[in-house]
This record gives C-alpha cells, sequence and structure tokens, in this order.
C-alpha cells in the first residue's frame, strides 16, 4: 500500500495567500475603493472630505493629496495608490486627484479585459503604448508660455483655487502665487522651499499679504532692544554668543572672593568683546541659530541692536537668498561685506504671537505670505489651496508649456487614442481603447459634479474637439465651453506626470498574480476576505 505523502508547508504557520484572479480582483478593488473616495472631490463643483483621525482631530479638505495621506490605509494596492498621489504632490504640486482617479479607473477598464481572457501583460503592454502616444498628443495641443505672461499665470493659479474653500478670494491669493513664483525664480528653476507659507488666525482670508522677505516666528531677546529697525544691517550667525565650556572635563579652583569676581569679570569682559564685534561690523540686526547670553542681550541691547536667538536654520537659509547676508560661524569673520539688508525689520504681534518680519529686501531671491483667515480649519485649507496654485504655476514656468483646462485636453487624448487604436490592430488595440476610454472620466466626472448628463456632454464635447481641441466642460453654465477662452488653464506637468504615476501603478497592481501576506507576530492571521480595512473607513477592501 503507498505511503501517505505528507503536505510539505513552505509558509509560516497563519500566513494568507491569495492566487491568480482573486488576487488580481482584490487588488483591484482596493485600487478603485481609494479612487471613488477622492473622485467626488474633483474640479470647481467638487464636494469637500471631513477627516477625523484617532485623536479627533478634524481635517475638511477637497485635496486629494491630504485626503489620500490621512485615510490611512492598509491594503496593499491601496498604499501604491496613495504612493502616486504623494509623487503627483512632491513633482507639481497639483492635480493629485486626477492622477488617483486616472489610475482607478485604468485598473477598472483593465478588469473588464481581465474578463474576457486577454493577459495582463498584453493588457499593461497596451497601456504603455497608449501613454506613451498620449504625452505626443498633449505636446501638440500645449501652448508655451513665458515668466512673462502674467495673466496666464494668474489663470493657472486661479484655476487650481477653484472649487476650493479659499475660492472667493482667489484672484487676491493667485497675485500672491504667481508674484512670489516671480519672485523666486532664478536660471529659469523655482525652488519652492524659497516660498514660506506662514499662517496666523485671526482677519480674514483677503488680508494675507507677500512679504518681499521672511517672516521669523521669534521675537527679539530683550525688551530693552529696538522694536523696529529701518534700514536695517542684518548680521546672521551660527556661533552661541555665550562663553564657551571646554570640551573636556575642567574644574575651575577658587578659593578667594577677589579670585571669583576677577573670574566673573573675565566672562563679562569676552561677553562684551564679542557683542562689540557684531556692533564693529555695522550690524543693526542680529539673527543668531544658537543662544545669546542674558548678559550678552543686555549688551546688545545697549548698543540699539535687534536680536533673535535659535532662528532655525531653514530660516536662516532664507534670510541668506532674501537679504544677501553671509552666514557665519565665526565672529573674527564677520565684516561689513557679510551683511544683509532690509528695508524694515520689526517685531509685530499677530494672533498673540510676537513674530519678526524683514521687509522690503532688494530683489530677494526667497519670499514669505503670511495667510490669515477667520479659523485654523479655513487657514490650513487656504494653505493647502496656495501650495497647488505655487506648484502650478511654478511647474508651467518651468516647462513653458500650458493646456487648457476642463477636462478638454483629456477628451483630446481620449480622441487620439482611438484613432491611434485602429492603426495598432492586436489585442493591444483593446488596451489602447481601454486606456481612451479611461481618459474620459475626467470630463465624465466633471459634468456629474455639475449636475449635466454624463452622456450627454461627452457626445457633445467629442462632436466639438473634430473643431477644436479646447472644449471642456464649463461646470458653472452647465454646458461646453472654449476653456481657453474662459481663462481656465493648467500646467502640462499635471497632465503628464498624472498619466505617468497612475499608468505605472495600475501595470504594476495588473501584473501581480499572487499575494502571500505573512501573519503578524501579535494579532491573528489575515483572513481570506482580504487585506485589512482602509482605517476609519468603514466596509472590507
Amino acid at each position: 500500500m503507498a505511503q501517505q505523502q505528507q503536505p510539505i508547508l513552505i509558509l509560516p504557520e497563519g500566513a494568507f495567500r491569495t492566487l491568480g484572479r482573486d488576487a488580481q480582483r482584490n487588488n483591484i478593488m482596493a485600487a478603485k475603493q481609494v479612487a471613488e473616495t477622492v473622485r467626488t472631490t474633483l474640479g470647481p463643483k467638487g464636494m469637500d472630505k471631513m477627516l477625523v483621525d484617532d485623536l479627533g482631530d478634524i481635517t475638511i479638505t477637497n485635496d486629494g493629496a491630504t485626503i489620500v495621506d490621512e485615510l490611512n490605509v492598509e491594503h496593499p494596492a491601496a498604499k501604491m495608490m496613495v504612493e502616486v498621489a504623494k509623487t503627483q504632490d512632491e513633482e507639481v504640486g497639483d492635480g493629485t486627484t486626477t492622477a488617483v482617479v486616472l489610475a482607478g479607473e485604468l485598473l477598472s477598464n483593465a478588469e473588464k479585459l481581465l474578463d474576457l481572457n486577454i493577459h495582463p501583460t498584453v493588457i499593461a503592454k497596451g497601456y504603455r503604448m497608449a501613454e506613451t502616444k498620449a504625452n505626443e498628443i498633449l505636446q501638440k495641443i500645449a501652448k508655451n508660455v513665458t515668466v512673462k505672461d502674467y495673466a496666464i499665470l494668474k489663470k493657472i493659479a486661479m484655476t487650481s483655487m477653484t472649487g476650493k474653500s479659499a475660492e472667493y478670494a482667489r484672484e487676491q491669493l493667485a497675485d500672491l502665487a504667481v508674484k512670489a513664483v516671480e519672485q523666486v525664480i532664478e536660471n529659469g528653476k523655482v525652488d519652492l522651499d524659497d516660498i514660506k507659507l506662514e499662517k496666523k488666525q485671526g482677519k480674514s482670508i483677503s488680508d494675507s499679504e507677500l512679504i518681499q522677505g521672511v517672516i521669523i516666528d521669534k521675537d527679539r531677546v530683550h525688551s530693552g532692544m529696538p522694536k523696529s529697525v529701518d534700514n536695517a544691517k542684518i548680521a546672521l550667525v551660527d556661533v552661541a554668543i555665550e562663553v564657551k565650556k571646554t570640551e573636556t572635563d575642567a574644574k575651575i579652583s577658587i578659593t578667594s572672593p577677589d579670585q571669583l569676581e576677577a573670574f566673573l569679570k573675565q566672562e563679562e569682559e569676552m561677553l562684551k568683546h564679542m557683542v562689540d564685534k557684531i556692533a564693529k561690523s555695522g550690524a543693526t540686526v542680529l539673527f543668531c541659530q544658537k543662544g545669546i547670553d542674558d548678559l550678552a542681550q543686555h549688551y546688545l541691547s545697549q548698543k540699539g541692536v535687534f536680536a533673535a536667538r535659535r532662528v532655525k536654520e531653514s530660516d536662516m537659509t532664507k534670510l541668506e537668498k532674501a537679504t544677501g547676508a553671509r552666514n557665519v560661524t565665526n565672529l573674527d569673520d564677520l565684516s561689513p561685506k557679510d551683511l544683509g539688508y532690509a528695508k524694515l525689520v520689526e517685531e509685530v504681534k499677530i494672533g498673540g504671537d510676537e513674530m519678526t518680519f524683514v521687509r522690503g529686501c532688494k530683489n530677494p531671491k526667497a519670499v514669505s505670505i503670511l495667510i490669515r483667515g477667520g479659523t485654523e480649519h479655513v487657514i490650513d485649507e487656504v494653505e493647502r489651496s496656495l501650495k497647488d496654485a505655487i506648484g502650478g504655476v511654478a511647474s508651467a514656468i518651468e516647462d513653458g508649456k500650458v493646456v487648457a483646462g476642463g477636462g478638454s485636453p483629456e477628451v483630446a487624448v481620449a480622441r487620439g487614442l482611438r484613432e491611434y487604436a485602429e492603426k495598432v490592430g492586436g489585442r493591444e488595440q483593446l488596451a489602447i481603447n481601454a486606456f481612451a476610454d479611461t481618459m474620459e472620466i475626467i470630463p465624465r466626472t466633471l459634468a456629474e459634479s455639475a449636475g449635466i448628463d454624463a452622456i450627454d456632454a461627452l457626445v457633445e464635447l467629442r462632436s466639438k474637439h473634430g473643431k477644436s481641441s479646447t472644449f471642456g466642460v464649463d461646470v458653472f453654465n452647465r454646458k461646453s465651453a472654449d476653456m481657453w477662452e474662459l481663462g481656465v488653464m493648467e500646467p502640462l506637468r499635471i497632465k503628464t506626470q498624472a498619466l505617468k504615476s497612475a499608468t505605472e501603478a495600475a501595470i504594476m497592481i495588473l501584473r501581480i498574480d499572487d499575494v502571500i501576506a505573512s501573519s503578524k507576530k501579535s494579532g491573528p492571521a489575515m483572513p481570506p476576505g482580504g487585506m485589512g480595512g482602509m482605517g476609519g473607513m468603514g466596509g472590507d477592501y
């Protein structure tokens, strides 16, 4: 009698494995649910989400990157969708919702092809071909823009803010965003870190302002110092204005009061000498990255120097770029040529906190925007809106290309891809057509959010794109219109990056046919129903 074969276990006890179509279906379902969560926030008529974390803190936003970041997803495929949004946010600063929605729809359409027994690698190849062609089409329909095209850049900023809670002040905020980007541009590139956003509750959004310089969240160290300094000569030092401690442990033995007095006098002299060096350089304002001794503060106030201590390194870098000062690490090296200039340095009390404003710098390469608003949630959303607008304007200037908005580029790409699919033939043709259908999710969502019949809107747009590639969904007048004439514009990079990220994520998820999840050391193994839920969202993933 044959001996019964013992089953061979290669996975640890409690590990869970999903194979073939089940694995694909689970992954696609998870990714689709993330996309569906953010889809309703798309466009000017998009809705907001209220996100409540473990501590009960509330975030109200329609910013795609913020939503997926706060969702706290556990499913691995859903985490890949979060990565899509993060990449879009880092590369462009706007268009995160578009990227996530496209990725979700690519997977949704791929699922229909999988049901027709088309192999995932065939779909992946078709999608790659479609993405390459889509980029070509976008490059053709894009128009040129330069840093001098202020009107177009402002329209880009306003388009990015439309539909957010800061919309009623978008004209003024867009103006701040464009001016800030134009100010810090160097060699055709924009470092977004050079634009500091400082939030303070109080007043209204329209009271937000652009500072030609830097706002430092610090006050002066001594009440005897001047509150404001005109035509300030600014010294930046990365050295403690204190008596140095010895590097090795050392003891000083004092046996008489005279010796103690001499020792203290020596310390005083050292501090006075350090302050004299600062005053001798001609500095009237001092920003110190490290500490300032109490006695040194007294001497500085006697010299009429405005001083702030423990200034963050990032703020010191911004001060260098704004004022033209050089950060000095040795007081002996401090000379008049190391000093920066600002028309006014003043301490201002805003919202109960003292802050130092460095204003009126000559051609500053770092600027600050002071954001005001009635509540914390309002200024947080204004900050997110401004980041999107600044990112959009910066991308448009760097690439020098802009497209119309309102879903018009997506309709143009879909039209071009369908023509391309006919020439390709084979099974890849089905994948390219699926990619074309995916592109139309953007105008379809815009139409749905505005209460327009999505099918009617798409049919009308397809017919109008025979004449012009700039027709999109006018959500305010609930009809199709020429987006370029309406001033609805977006940087080309939003579209190209969204396509790139969405396609790569969709292909990666599609190619997975086996999910092996090891059991966690604490807690039960993963149940066969899926890979954990979406934190606080309810429903299985």
